[in-house]
């Protein structure tokens, strides 16, 4: 067998000129104990920490193929979970930026996440319509809530009650008792999809905002609490008692469905709705962390703002309205002020819910969060539609508040898509040019050295000596930029319609420029007189031009410049010589036209892709089709050769990057990473970069390895990704008792749960070899009358000579939390006896009792039928009974003593504090008295 020709690989090495991606939300988190100053925004796959002050980017929280849907940091600042588009939940650390916990139980994306009070509890809601309640400490999930019919959009957890509220795009609002884990209250009184839901006034409100302009606002009342009272109910706003409340949700038509009036734990009625001054949905409702201001804003730019007054503001309030009331009554009357006129105030909702004032942004908002400082100042972030930070302040409590733009993150990258980029020749700089702006990058550092304005850029290159750059825009102009000063040196009208294509000619003297009016114009590079300085300034000059029958999409100079190919609408490239611009070749095959061709560095071959989907390789010489290949699923965007050799690289709108080689027809390697339709590519002139851009908004810059790639060995790897994939989309393992598809429990299959399950099941295979090579190790030396040695298994050697039930138990342990149940779920019914017996040694031991007693209960719900049907298996349960009980006691006895020693230590701190707190007051009280009579003495002296 021949030597197998060997490629070297390419991996994604960065993603930049990205300031946050649109699918998720931006959200305030605490840095270095500084709140207000960092944000964390979704990047793709990633999730970027900026300084806002700075405009700089400080962390990135690496994620890996999917893209972040939802974001929320946790109460007490230190992490923030991250949902992504396969419905994976993964919790970060902010400190070391590392994610630990992953949590996998949703079939789609992640569209709401929320923290309890004190972050020990995460509740997740998804496109699959289902939520799951997460225990954040024990890494694990506890249960899933089953009920609503479409998407969710918002799950909030209450402070006081274990109640989880929660809405969807099913048009109802769902109230979920959380230690029943069932959904006791429906409220169905909007028409349309309920985009969010905010709890205010310490949870004795809801607000909600859906399709259209209003906020409705809902009054909660705590039955408990209401039968608690024997005084009267407080004044409500509308209806008093809960008798009266229910005739009058008779009266509104059908409000809300109760499951059974007995479950019934609150009464939520109709208090008014505020009118927003948007016309359109809802697209995100949300208060600060304080529950004080509460914002909207529509698909619009935007944002208003309301303030929730305090009982003390809203009775303020009324008060003054009594007053004016008063008066005017006085006045119409025409009484004295002796008589006491009745006056009745109705208090509405305007009262209660104050609106404060509008933020308008530069750009349509995705998505924001809000922070109000102990000073009364409040911070509003915006992530934008065009790839843009802002940030605003405002004054609430001023009489007529002013939004001002504090700072905004835009350096990094371009307000709309990249569409053309090119290398320098020294490999080191990067050109990227967009619909209003050039960026200048440093490919090592990744930072944007230049920005210059320019018109819609559709081509571009660095002009040789990489001094300046030529760009050709969408109305047909070459505009001439100089990169020392960052300045505009010239702007020529080239074309009539577009100019699709430039191709840098190889002597370097000059470049060719194809464009919609039908057009092939040659340039020749001069030194002109600059007018403003007595240096000469480089300039562009029209030397030729070729008129064709159809619009030109792309021209290529061969490498020795003898030949020039040029792409037309009518599907065909066409081939002419440069020095008589006579025809020499048509390229006639593809169904669809030549978006994008680029010819080898020894001028042998050519290559086309097409919006067909299709490349075709052909000869120079004949113009004969070499090969044709299904490249991509979609139009082919871009295509360019790898420098000195027959390798190139084609980009297409399916978001994939594929490598060929042109000589033995060979698909190399697909680098995917980008989340839209890519636009282009630029290979480096030593061949060992790639920079792509897409609709994504991110440039992405690919590195070669020295890592040799075999096509092979590519080729299995990629069969086993599709079995791993597939593994995700079978159906869930159904438990005795539940119906198939139905799934209860919180966790999913997974190619990981399927390899913990694999591991267990190894395990327990090595225990059961080594316990009967222990028997007949046993029954040898009593035959032989003397100790004979035992070989020992070398995986029990790794482990650090551990006996087999112990090598076991580390399996156990070394199953992430998230992932324990499902893979128990996988295991089968045979090695269950197994484990139970070994369960039984262990838990006597007290070795790992929580997590035993957890594997234990598991296993005892899924497979109870066949375990309680089993007569051998009874013994075994009975002593688990005893020692289970013992030891689970036993360990709740160390934590209750532990959790008695904290308090009492707690209490001695305070109590120190305390005192030291009252020796500060005395002796800042003496201080007082002693500096009030030397002031006293001071008087006394001078009268």
């Amino acid at each position: 067998m021949g030597l197998t020709k060997q490629y070297l690989r390419y991996v994604a090495s960065a993603v930049f000129g990205l300031i946050g991606s649109q699918k998720g939300n931006i959200v305030f988190v605490t840095l270095r104990g500084e709140k207000g100053r960092y944000v964390a925004v979704p990047a793709c796959e990633h999730v970027f920490i900026w300084d806002l002050r700075k405009g700089e980017k400080i962390l990135i929280l690496q994620g890996l193929k999917q893209e972040v849907t939802c974001l929320c940091p946790s109460p007490d600042g230190l992490h923030l979970a991250v949902g992504y588009e396969d419905g994976s939940i993964r919790i970060f650390s902010l400190l070391s930026g590392e994610g630990n916990v992953t949590f996998n139980g949703h079939k789609a994306a992640i569209t709401s996440l929320k923290y309890d009070q004190l972050g020990g509890r995460l509740a997740s809601g998804s496109k699959d319509t289902d939520i799951i309640v997460w225990d954040v400490i024990n890494e694990s999930g506890l249960y899933r809530l089953k009920g609503h019919k479409d998407a969710i959009t918002q799950a909030l957890f209450l402070r006081e009650k274990n109640l989880l509220v929660s809405s969807g795009k099913d048009t109802v609002v769902k109230w979920w008792d959380l230690d029943t884990q069932h959904c006791f209250k429906t409220m169905v009184g909007h028409r349309t999809e309920v985009w969010g839901l905010v709890l205010v006034s310490e949870e004795k409100r809801l607000i909600t905002g859906a399709s259209d302009s209003e906020l409705r606002a809902w009054d909660i009342a705590y039955l408990q609490e209401i039968k608690d009272l024997e005084e009267p109910e407080p004044k409500k706003t509308k209806g008093s008692s809960p008798g009266i409340q229910d005739t009058c949700e008779a009266e509104d038509g059908a409000l809300e469905v109760d499951e059974a009036p007995e479950d019934r734990i609150l009464t939520c009625r109709k208090a008014g709705s505020i009118l927003r001054e948007g016309r359109d949905r809802v697209v995100n409702l949300s208060t600060d962390r304080t529950g004080r201001m509460l914002a909207c804003h529509g698909t619009d730019s935007v944002l208003e703002v309301f303030c929730i007054l305090s009982r003390e503001e809203i009775q303020k309030k009324m008060d003054k309205k009594m007053k004016k009331a008063r008066k005017k009554a006085r006045l119409n009357s025409g009484k004295g002020e002796e008589e006491d006129l009745e006056v009745s105030v109705e208090m509405t909702l305007q009262d209660e819910i104050q609106r404060v004032t509008n933020i308008k942004t530069s750009a349509k908002i995705k998505s924001f969060d809000l922070i109000l400082s102990p000073q009364g100042e409040l911070k509003a972030v915006f992530l934008l539609q065009n790839n843009l930070v802002e940030l605003y302040s405002l004054n609430p409590s001023a009489p007529a508040p002013q939004p001002v733009r504090t700072s905004r993150v835009t350096l990094g990258g371009h307000r709309s898509d990249v569409r053309t980029l090119s290398f320098s020749s020294d490999n080191i700089a990067v050109l990227s040019a967009a619909a209003d702006s050039i960026k200048i990058w440093n490919r090592s550092t990744l930072q944007c050295i230049r920005t210059m304005t320019c018109e819609y850029a559709l081509c571009s290159f660095f002009v040789p000596g990489d001094r300046q750059v030529v760009i050709g825009t969408k109305t047909g102009r070459l505009q001439l930029y100089d990169l020392a000063s960052g300045t505009l040196l010239e702007t020529v009208d080239a074309h009539d319609g577009a100019l699709w294509s430039m191709s840098l000619s190889p002597d370097q003297r000059g470049f060719v420029t194809g464009g919609a009016d039908k057009s092939v114009k040659f340039w020749d590079f001069e030194l002109v007189k600059d007018e403003n300085s007595t240096q000469k300034r480089l300039s562009v000059k029209q030397t030729r031009t070729l008129q064709l029958d159809e619009e030109v999409l792309s021209v290529r100079y061969s490498p020795h410049q003898n030949l020039l190919a040029v792409s037309l609408l009518d599907c065909t490239v066409k081939i002419f010589y440069v020095d008589t611009l006579k025809f020499f070749l048509s390229l006639y095959g593809h169904k669809l036209p030549v978006i994008c061709m680029d010819i080898s560095y020894d001028g042998a071959l050519i290559a086309t892709g097409s919006a067909d989907r299709n490349v075709k390789i052909w000869g120079l010489d004949f113009g004969d089709c070499h090969k044709s290949l299904f490249a991509h699923d979609d139009s082919v965007m871009y295509l360019q050769f790898v420098p000195k050799s027959h390798l190139f690289f084609t980009a297409g709108k399916d978001r994939k990057i594929k490598q060929w080689d042109a000589d033995n027809f060979e698909h190399i390697q697909t680098l995917e990473g980008h989340h839209q339709e890519i636009w282009c590519l630029a290979v480096s002139p030593n061949g060992d970069y790639v920079v792509s851009s897409s609709h994504d908004k991110s440039l992405r810059l690919w590195e070669r390895t020295r890592e040799p790639l075999i096509l092979e060995e590519e080729r299995e790897m990629q069969r086993e990704a599709e079995y791993e994939e597939s593994v995700a989309k079978e159906d869930q393992p159904a438990v005795p008792g539940e119906t198939q598809g139905e799934n209860y429990f919180t966790g999913k299959k997974t190619i990981e749960t399927v390899k913990a399950a694999e591991r267990i099941m190894e395990a327990v295979e090595l225990y059961r070899e080594e316990t009967a090579k222990m028997k007949e190790h046993k029954a040898i030396c009593k035959a032989a009358g003397k100790e004979v040695p035992l070989p020992t298994n070398p995986i029990l050697m790794a482990y650090g000579n551990i006996s087999p039930s112990a090598y076991v138990l580390e399996i156990f342990k070394g199953i992430k939390s998230s992932e324990l149940e499902e893979s128990l779920l996988v295991l089968p019914f045979s090695y269950v006896p197994d484990i139970l017996r070994l369960f039984n040694e262990f838990i006597q031991l007290g070795s790992d009792v929580e997590l035993l007693c957890r594997c234990l209960f598991f296993l005892l719900r899924i497979h109870f039928g066949q375990i309680t049907s089993n007569q051998m298996l009874v013994p075994v349960i009975e002593k688990l009974k005893e020692t289970t009980i013992s030891k689970v006691s036993q360990v709740r006895d160390v934590i209750g003593f532990n959790l008695a020693g904290l308090n009492y230590l707690k209490r001695e701190c305070e109590a120190k504090s305390e005192v030291m707190f009252f020796a500060d007051a005395t002796s800042h009280l003496e201080e007082k008295k002693r500096k009030r009579k030397k002031r006293e003495k001071l008087i006394l002296t001078l009268t």
